[in-house]
């Protein structure tokens, strides 16, 4: 007879049971509930709980940014135009028409409904590739400092680069969020990183550099939002690092700025130089700055000193204080982004808000570090303050997409409504009530594909694969043609038997006539259809 044992727990040297690894573990995991349920370490004041104060951190962010951008342009660009025999304010003014412009661009995202962005975000991607691809051909590209980055249109020039990095982040997130339910580390990596790959190349040929960590920004912010593994995260982050250094030396003047950026000053007159009179002018500021207009840099010393070294001009002009406020409102900016991804309802704003986010606040954050020395000099512009026409209207096109983001917060929603029907207007109130509507739901549906019926007759079945069918097709006498009614089977009725398959059940059983419906029997005597039986040769009636 066989004897059973029964485990007891090890003990220690002076007679106390000892704690195992499955007791330390619930232990630990007691510990991280309770910890949870205490709430955040850190709780943000009252007044930002408010259900419209994501809206109102980034318009107000935005705005500010903006704001202090087209000063700084009027001031760091006005040198160089004069010298050019330019008006002094005409590349402010220029700046200003395409502030106009980006406004507009604004007001038109606030109104897109959120289902049709997703709908389009594909054809959307095959026109990038399209532009990336078109830039490239001479005559179509317009190449200026050795690189064919803009397409001319006559009174501007326009960067598919930047179109691309936006278009990269809706569909991203679009193709992300239909594969929720069933995603896998294979389902989120593809196609999402093939497509960054085929993006990256034909910047690459351009070439223009900065817009390619800009575009990987994107997609690093939607596999993080994604849930990408911890390994993955490295793994990539390798990978990324050798790219890098591959491509900065496959080239002269990378590698010029790569060694550059370790000690500018060896080589202060060549490719130290631009960073070399940015530390200058932020060392001229101080604390205080000189003053606003002051700047000594921007006398056409400071290369692009109005877009890349903006920054640069800023801390010359307005000191430690003017930086201090830059980098504040940047960081406004990206909590207003993560706040948005945290409380919204649909998944897809969730992704798209987290890759928006990461793309804005890490193009800035690059910008500021190799203007400060911290980084190589990449040539990536400030966002929203950095002169530029094509990367200042879609950044406030993202910033409206944001806002509407905000706006479908299921809070946002029912205090809008609320707010409406307490407090009717007139006049130009309901202008502005019409270009800024409150969202419908705080999950879109996707428009529906297809032609829609208009004309009389039955509904057509929903489509679909047909995963097993039964008897032969066609309507029953006893049934009229249209949709097919499900049956209640009684309570007592048995089930399918366990571990039958489809074709087990779709055959016929116990003398069962094929094509009659499990759980309904036929009269054994009554015809199939109302039509005579046909009269067949040598068979009597």
């Amino acid at each position: 007879m066989a004897s059973t044992t029964t485990a007891r727990p090890r003990a220690t040297a002076d007679g106390a049971p000892r704690t195992t690894r499955r007791e330390t573990t619930s232990t630990a995991a007691r510990r991280r509930g309770e910890a949870a349920s205490r709430g955040p370490l850190f709780r943000a004041p009252a007044w930002l709980d408010g259900p419209m104060t994501s809206s109102h951190l980034v318009l107000g962010s935005a705005g500010l940014l903006l704001a202090i951008g087209l000063v700084m342009v009027f001031s760091a660009s006005s040198v160089e135009a004069a010298i050019d025999g330019q008006p002094a304010w005409l590349p402010g003014v220029r700046q200003i028409a395409f502030a106009v412009v980006g406004l507009g661009a604004m007001l038109v995202a606030l109104r897109l409904p959120v289902g049709y962005v997703r709908r389009y975000s594909g054809v959307g991607l095959l026109l990038s590739a399209v532009l990336l691809a078109a830039v490239l051909v001479p005559g179509i590209g317009k190449e200026l400092n050795g690189a064919r980055q803009w397409i001319p249109l006559g009174f501007v020039d326009f960067q598919p680069s930047e179109l691309a990095k936006l278009v990269m982040a809706l569909w991203g997130a679009h193709v992300i969020a239909l594969r929720e339910r069933w995603l896998t580390t294979k389902s989120l990596l593809v196609p999402v990183v093939p497509v960054f790959l085929v993006f990256a190349a034909l910047l690459l040929l351009e070439p223009d550099m900065g817009a390619t960590v800009g575009l990987a920004l994107v997609v690093a912010g939607l596999l993080w939002a994604g849930g990408l593994p911890g390994r993955w995260v490295a793994g990539l982050a390798l990978v990324a690092a050798a790219a890098i250094a591959v491509i900065a030396l496959s080239a002269s003047y990378r590698a010029a700025r790569l060694f550059s950026f370790l000690d500018p000053f060896a080589d202060a007159e060549s490719g130290g130089f631009q960073a070399v009179k940015g530390l200058y002018a932020l060392a001229t500021g101080g604390f205080w700055g000189v003053g606003l207009g002051n700047s000594r840099m921007k006398w056409n010393i400071l290369p692009h000193a109005e877009s890349d070294y903006i920054f640069a001009i800023i801390g010359e002009e307005l000191g430690f204080l003017g930086c201090l406020v830059v980098v504040t409102l940047y960081g406004v900016l990206a909590y207003a982004g993560f706040r948005i991804a945290r409380r919204a309802a649909d998944r897809f704003i969730q992704l798209a808000s987290v890759a928006i986010t990461v793309w804005l606040i890490g193009q800035a954050s690059i910008n500021m570090g190799y203007v400060v020395g911290l980084l190589p000099v990449t040539g990536v512009t400030l966002p929203l303050v950095s002169a530029g026409g094509t990367s200042l209207v879609l950044t406030l096109f993202i910033v409206g997409l944001l806002v509407r983001f905000a706006r479908a917060e299921p809070a946002a929603i029912e205090h809008e409504r609320a707010h409406r029907a307490a407090h009717p207007v007139r006049g130009l109130g309901r202008l502005a009530r019409w270009l800024v509507p409150v969202p419908a739901h705080a999950v879109d549906p996707l428009p529906t594909v297809g032609r829609r019926r208009t004309g009389p007759g039955p509904a057509r079945p929903p489509a679909g694969r047909t995963l097993t069918r039964t008897g032969r097709p066609g309507p029953r006498a006893e049934e009229p043609e249209g949709p097919r009614r499900e049956r209640r089977v009684p309570a007592g009725a048995p089930g399918p038997a366990a571990g039958q398959t489809a074709r087990d059940r779709a055959a016929p059983r116990d003398g069962a006539t094929r094509g009659t419906t499990p759980g309904r029997t036929r009269e054994p005597g009554r015809p199939r259809t109302d039509r005579p039986e046909r009269e067949r040769p040598g068979r009597p009636r």
